[in-house]
C-alpha cells in the first residue's frame, strides 16, 4: 500500500510539469496557425514582384482560409472518432508539407494550390489544440491557462508583420514559408513524446455526405464575403449564385446531419442553450476582433500617418489590455468557478469599445485612439477564451472535437462577415466623402493611391485633406456597424446560464443544482487522462 501511495505522489509531481510541456508543443502549433498568414502579409509585395500574377494575389489568402474553414469541423469530428493525438499529428504534417511546397512555389498558381494544401493542415492545427486542452485540463483548472493563449495570439499580431518584414529583406520571401518547417518539427517531436491520449475506436463510418456538404456551404459563404463588393457586386450573378448554393447545401447538410449515424456536426449539440449562445457571441467576438485588426492599422496609417512597417505595433494597447484582461478573468474563474459575468462585461466593454473608436476623426490622437482600442481589447480579453471554454463544458467529452471546431468555425465566420460587411461600408463611405469634397474626376484619381504615410504625402494637400477624412468617415461607419452588431453579443450574454464547470470538485458539485439543460446542469468529473514520458 506504500509503495501504491508513493507511485501516486510521484505521477502528481510529473504530472503538472508533464502538462506544461504538451501545453508549450500546443501553443508552438498554434502559434504555427496564427502567425502565417500575419507573416506572408507583409511579404506579398516581393512574392508578385518574383512570381508574378498580380491578378490571382487575393487567391494566396482566400485559399489559405477556405481550406481552414472548410476542413476545421471535420478535423474535429475525426478527433472525436479516432483520437485527437493522431489526427493533431497528421494536421501539423499536412501543414508542413504545404509550407515546404509554398516556399518552393515557382509560379502564383502552384503558390495557391500549395496555400490550399497548407489551410487543410492549419484547420487541424486551432482545433487540435483547443480539443487537446478541453481533454486534459477540466474546464474549471482551464482559465489558469487563458493568458498564455491570449498571449500567443497577441504575439502572433504583433510580431507577425514585423518577423515577416525582417525575413522578406534578409532571407527571402521564401523563408515566409520555410521558417514553418522548424517550429513545425519542435511541436512534431514534443506532441509524439509527451502526449499520451486513450486510444479510440470508430463506432460508424465518417459522415462524408454531411462533410461534402458543410464543405459547400462554408466555402460558398466565404467566397460571398470575400467578393461581395469587392470582385462583384452584391447583386451581380455570381454573389446571388453563390448565395443561393450556400443557402440549399445548408438546408441539404442539416437535412443529412439529422440521418448520419455519425454526423459531422452533431445537432444535438445545439441543443445546449450556453453551446448556442457561445456560438453567436464567437462569430460576433471574430465580427469585431477582425474588423478592428484591419481597419486600426489603416486608420492609423492613412489619418494619423503612421509607418506601415510597424503595422503589428499599432495594435498594441488592444493587444496587450486584451492578454492581461485573459490572465486576470481566467485566473478568477479556476479559483471560483464563476464566468457569467464576464461574457455580460466583455460584450459591453466591446460595444463601448467600438463605439468609441466609431468616434475618430482627423484630430484624434494616438494617445485617445490607443485608449479606445484597449477598452475594446479588454472586452475581447474577457470573451475570447471564455466562449470556448463555456461551449466545450457544454457538451459531453465525446463530442469535445466537434464542440472545439464549430466555436472555431462560427468565430472564423464571424470575422469573414466582419471584414466583408465594414469593408463594403467602408469603401462606400471614402467614396462617396470624396466625391462630396472632390468631385468624381479627383475622387477617382486620389482613390487609386495606397492607403499610407509615403503614399498620401505625394498628394497635393487639399486632396490629402479629402482623403484623410474620407478614410475617417469609412472608419467611422465601419465601427459603427461593428458597435450595432456587438449589442447583440451583449444580449445574449445575459442569457447564459452559470453551469458548475467539470472538474470543480465536491464544493462546486455541491452547487448545481442550477436546473439542467441537455446534460449542462452536471458537474462531471475530470477527464481521465494519461500524460508521461
Amino acid at each position: 500500500m506504500a509503495e501504491m501511495t508513493k507511485t501516486a505522489e510521484a505521477s502528481e509531481e510529473v504530472k503538472p510539469r508533464s502538462v506544461r510541456v504538451v501545453l508549450m508543443a500546443l501553443m508552438i502549433a498554434m502559434l504555427l496557425a496564427m502567425l502565417d498568414n500575419m507573416i506572408i502579409g507583409t511579404a506579398m509585395p516581393t512574392i508578385v514582384g518574383e512570381l508574378g500574377g498580380l491578378e490571382h494575389l487575393s487567391w494566396v489568402v482566400t485559399a489559405y482560409t477556405l481550406a481552414t474553414a472548410a476542413s476545421t469541423p471535420i478535423w474535429g469530428k475525426i478527433g472525436d472518432m479516432y483520437g485527437r493525438k493522431g489526427s493533431f499529428l497528421t494536421s501539423i504534417v499536412i501543414f508542413l508539407i504545404g509550407s515546404a511546397l509554398s516556399g518552393m512555389a515557382q509560379d502564383m498558381g502552384q503558390l495557391i494550390g500549395f496555400r490550399a494544401i497548407q489551410g487543410l493542415g492549419a484547420g487541424g492545427l486551432m482545433v487540435g489544440v483547443m480539443a487537446i486542452i478541453g481533454d486534459l485540463i477540466p474546464p474549471r483548472e482551464r482559465g489558469k491557462y487563458q493568458g498564455m493563449m491570449a498571449g500567443v495570439m497577441a504575439l502572433a499580431m504583433i510580431g507577425g508583420p514585423l518577423v515577416g518584414g525582417t525575413i522578406t529583406d534578409h532571407m527571402g520571401w521564401r523563408w515566409s514559408f520555410y521558417i514553418n518547417l522548424p517550429l513545425g518539427a519542435v511541436a512534431l517531436a514534443m506532441v509524439t513524446a509527451v502526449l499520451h491520449l486513450p486510444k479510440k475506436k470508430a463506432q460508424g463510418k465518417i459522415d462524408y455526405l454531411g462533410a461534402a456538404l458543410l464543405t459547400i456551404a462554408i466555402t460558398s459563404t466565404v467566397l460571398v464575403t470575400t467578393w461581395g463588393g469587392t470582385e462583384y457586386a452584391w447583386g451581380s450573378g455570381e454573389v446571388i449564385g453563390l448565395i443561393i448554393v450556400g443557402i440549399v447545401s445548408i438546408a441539404a447538410f442539416l437535412y443529412v446531419e439529422t440521418k448520419a449515424a455519425e454526423p459531422v456536426m452533431p445537432l444535438h449539440i445545439f441543443r445546449s442553450r450556453n453551446f448556442t449562445l457561445m456560438s453567436v457571441i464567437g462569430f460576433l467576438v471574430g465580427f469585431a476582433m477582425f474588423g478592428g485588426v484591419l481597419y486600426l492599422p489603416l486608420f492609423q496609417q492613412s489619418v494619423q500617418g503612421a509607418s506601415a512597417t510597424n503595422s503589428g505595433l499599432l495594435l498594441l494597447p488592444m493587444l496587450l489590455s486584451m492578454m492581461v484582461v485573459s490572465l486576470i478573468a481566467g485566473r478568477i474563474t479556476t479559483s471560483s468557478g464563476k464566468y457569467k459575468v464576464f461574457p455580460i462585461v466583455g460584450g459591453a466593454l466591446m460595444v463601448v469599445g467600438l463605439f468609441l473608436l466609431a468616434t475618430m476623426d482627423t484630430g484624434t490622437t494616438r494617445l485617445m485612439s490607443g485608449v479606445y482600442m484597449a477598452v475594446l481589447g479588454a472586452g475581447l480579453g474577457f470573451l475570447m477564451q471564455i466562449t470556448m471554454l463555456v461551449a466545450q463544458n457544454s457538451v459531453d467529452m465525446k463530442d469535445m472535437g466537434v464542440a472545439s471546431s464549430s466555436a472555431t468555425l462560427f468565430r472564423t465566420l464571424g470575422g469573414s462577415f466582419g471584414v466583408a460587411l465594414m469593408g463594403s461600408l467602408f469603401t462606400s463611405q471614402v467614396t462617396d466623402t470624396m466625391t462630396e469634397r472632390l468631385g468624381p474626376e479627383a475622387a477617382a484619381k486620389a482613390g487609386s493611391a495606397q492607403l499610407d504615410a509615403a503614399s498620401l504625402a505625394k498628394l497635393p494637400e487639399a486632396m490629402r485633406d479629402a482623403y484623410q477624412h474620407a478614410v475617417a468617415a469609412g472608419t467611422h461607419s465601419a465601427f459603427l456597424l461593428g458597435a450595432a452588431i456587438a449589442v447583440l453579443g451583449f444580449a445574449a450574454a445575459w442569457f447564459v446560464k452559470e453551469v458548475p464547470l467539470r472538474g470543480a470538485g465536491p464544493a462546486q458539485a455541491a452547487g448545481g443544482g442550477e436546473g439542467s439543460e441537455g446534460g449542462e446542469g452536471k458537474a462531471a468529473p475530470a477527464p481521465q487522462e494519461s500524460i508521461a514520458h
